[in-house]
């Protein structure tokens, strides 16, 4: 296939790209390495993509409606997975209306185009955010009209949009929903990375709340599969991508973290913030029924190998200014 894949330079859409590959398939990937964090991350990720020969990498804001339609007239492609995203909870507090532009107009900007070049098939990526309140595990039909975050609140918009232009215009559409991806190479501004940092460096770990907050965490790797498996016409269907109803939390992924980095950590306690969620937890069995999918890789594997990699690549990530 052809594939046009969005964020290609961000934590899921660079592993998903590097995923495609190996699987055969042509990528133009799109990315506008903005600085929400440190760039240079996003070209540490880009750097194996770009030696590839069936990778095109186009550096382009999907808000670009003219940009967009250069790519959509000079190419064929079969299907479109967007990743690229504004995402945070807490920096969506701060500028909501950079999340909107991203997360929602650009997502319409691009199932626009679809159906003006005739491309069928759109894969998104959605969030677990959007289950606050709900009682565990979470499942998708689950009632997720009031969203406490404007991050959640612009992906649910996202997802009300392309159900309107399946509905509309025939669209094939899969949203999948994250469950706190972690992995090597993840974003600075979540706990998985922040914390590994700032125990390598010795530094003071910044926990809002007291740890005892569950998070279902889920191997990048497992993600990116996922993403790409749900690539099959379904209709519109919405799917949580997650551990699998077996969170972790957060004093155990610092406990396992210090083990596997070999340095005892040093914590910050702050007061728990409103927009933040308790516990999550995804009941995955329409994604095995749908996609024969599960995830793969347990925490014990996922965290050494996270470790693993920031006690590698110190040299860069010395430079990387956490959020």
């Amino acid at each position: 296939m052809q594939l046009l894949i969005t964020g290609c330079a961000g934590f899921i859409g660079a592993r998903t790209t590097q995923l495609a590959l190996d699987a055969g398939h042509l990528v133009v990937g799109l990315d506008n390495l903005n600085d929400y964090y440190d760039v240079r991350l996003k070209h540490h990720r880009l750097e194996p993509l770009l030696k590839s020969p069936g990778f095109q990498f186009v550096e382009l804001d999907i808000e670009d409606g003219t940009g967009l339609d250069r790519i959509f007239t000079a190419h064929r492609f079969d299907a479109v997975i967007n990743l690229a995203a504004r995402a945070g909870v807490r920096a969506s507090i701060t500028d909501p209306h950079v999340y909107m532009r991203t997360n929602t107009v650009a997502s319409l900007n691009l199932l626009e185009r679809m159906v003006k070049h005739g491309i069928s098939k759109f894969v998104i990526a959605s969030t677990s955010s959007l289950y606050a309140g709900q009682p565990l595990p979470f499942t998708e039909d689950a009632n997720v009209t009031r969203p406490i975050s404007p991050y959640a609140a612009t992906k649910l918009a996202a997802e009300a949009l392309s159900y309107v232009w399946h509905h509309l215009h025939g669209i094939d559409v899969s949203v999948v929903r994250y469950f706190t991806v972690y992995g090597p190479a993840g974003r600075p501004d979540m706990a998985p990375f922040r914390f590994s940092e700032w125990i390598r460096r010795g530094q003071p770990i910044t926990l809002y709340g007291d740890g005892t907050a569950t998070r279902d965490f889920t191997y990048i790797d497992d993600i990116a599969r996922g993403t790409l498996v749900a690539l099959k016409p379904l209709g519109y269907e919405i799917i949580n991508l997650g551990g699998g109803n077996t969170p972790m939390s957060i004093k155990g992924m610092i406990q396992s973290l210090e083990q596997h980095l070999g340095k005892a950590a040093i914590i910050d306690f702050q007061p728990a913030i409103a927009a933040d969620m308790q516990d999550t937890a995804a009941e995955i069995s329409k994604a095995k029924a749908l996609l024969n999918w599960q995830p793969s890789t347990p925490p014990a594997d996922g965290f050494r190998l996270t470790a693993e990699w920031h006690a590698r690549e110190f040299e860069m990530l010395d430079w990387i200014k956490l959020r």
